[in-house]
């Protein structure tokens, strides 16, 4: 899949197009159906499909202050977009500038003139330009003018997660915040993924003998609640078992938030300055604080026999 920052890296010689436009954050299953769907079309049509995005999350610019938590960085959202097969991804570094761009004025610049669509697949609240004036009913308008046409994905699955509601980021990102990474799960369709780089802590876990990864966590992640979960500990491509914990470390009067990791029944690991990440299977444990550090370490071991349990049938995420 080719990746591209800005419509200046568009190839001169790019022919025509299948496009669809959103931020996908976590590329859940509604997600999948909409760029799935550009993807099928692109291949009648005999054109590529390309996906355009934006960076940093248009809310930050518009309020700033008010940037999501990410359900998924960009590398991580290109590689599941890639392996839905979409051929590219444009990245648009969404400025103050580009904010105040009409929705007419965004067709012509982005989809006419660079990616030359002949189809754009959207979902059907879909809304773009200046103050999100522009919506698939616009879009259609300047389809007849421009010569691309339009088709509207329903991309409302519905399931257990979050009580029947229509699957989405912000439900998602609800389901997260409050500890729920099954229902999380069931919406993206795949575990809940946390990653960054392993930095040194305190290094208590160590010294109770459970290592634990303690993983330096990338800008506005979608951290789990506190407490503690059953998962999977990703690292140059092996997936590990792992008890995960999330918080503030009580026990010892912790203040700042981590995600630390350990890996069951793995020893002598060295995992300083990697890049690895977390996902999320199972709800364990609330965070809790105990009366001594016997209770924490039996604590400990129930956790990681519970989390042991529950992994045992479950298949770890390939990617």
């Amino acid at each position: 899949m080719q990746r591209w920052r800005g419509l200046e890296e568009i190839p001169e010689d790019w022919g025509r197009s299948v496009v669809t436009i959103g931020s996908y954050d976590g590329v859940h299953r509604g997600h999948q159906l909409i760029i799935g769907r550009a993807v099928e079309r692109a291949r009648e049509l005999g054109v590529p499909s390309v996906v355009v995005t934006f960076d940093p999350h248009p809310s930050e610019v518009v309020r700033p202050g008010s940037h999501p938590p990410l359900l998924a960085p960009h590398h991580r959202r290109a590689d599941l977009m890639a392996q839905l097969g979409v051929d590219a991804l444009l990245i648009l570094p969404f400025t103050t500038e580009f904010s105040r761009l009409s929705a007419a004025d965004f067709v012509v610049k982005v989809l006419i003139d660079r990616l030359h669509a002949k189809c754009v697949v959207e979902g059907p609240n879909f809304r773009f330009g200046h103050k999100a004036a522009g919506n698939v009913d616009f879009l259609r308008e300047l389809g007849a003018t421009y010569d691309y046409e339009v088709e509207v994905v329903d991309l409302f699955v519905t399931g257990e997660a979050g009580g029947g509601k229509p699957f989405s980021s912000t439900m998602t990102r609800r389901l997260v915040a409050e500890g729920e990474v099954a229902g999380a799960a069931e919406i993206l369709g795949r575990p809940h993924r946390v990653e960054g780089v392993v930095v040194r802590g305190a290094q208590r876990g160590r010294e109770l003998g459970f290592p634990t990864a303690n993983v330096e966590t990338l800008p506005h992640t979608a951290i789990p609640a506190d407490g503690v979960y059953a998962g999977w500990l990703q690292v140059e491509g092996e997936a590990m078992p792992a008890a995960i914990s999330v918080g503030t470390n009580p026990q010892f009067d912790g203040t700042e938030r981590t995600v630390e990791a350990y890996a069951i029944d793995r020893v002598g690991l060295d995992l300083y300055g990697l890049h690895v990440a977390v996902d999320f299977l199972a709800f364990v444990r609330g965070q809790a604080k105990f009366d001594s550090i016997d209770a924490l370490l039996e604590a400990i071991s129930a956790d990681v026999r519970r989390s042991r349990e529950l992994l045992a049938g479950a298949s770890a995420p390939r990617h």
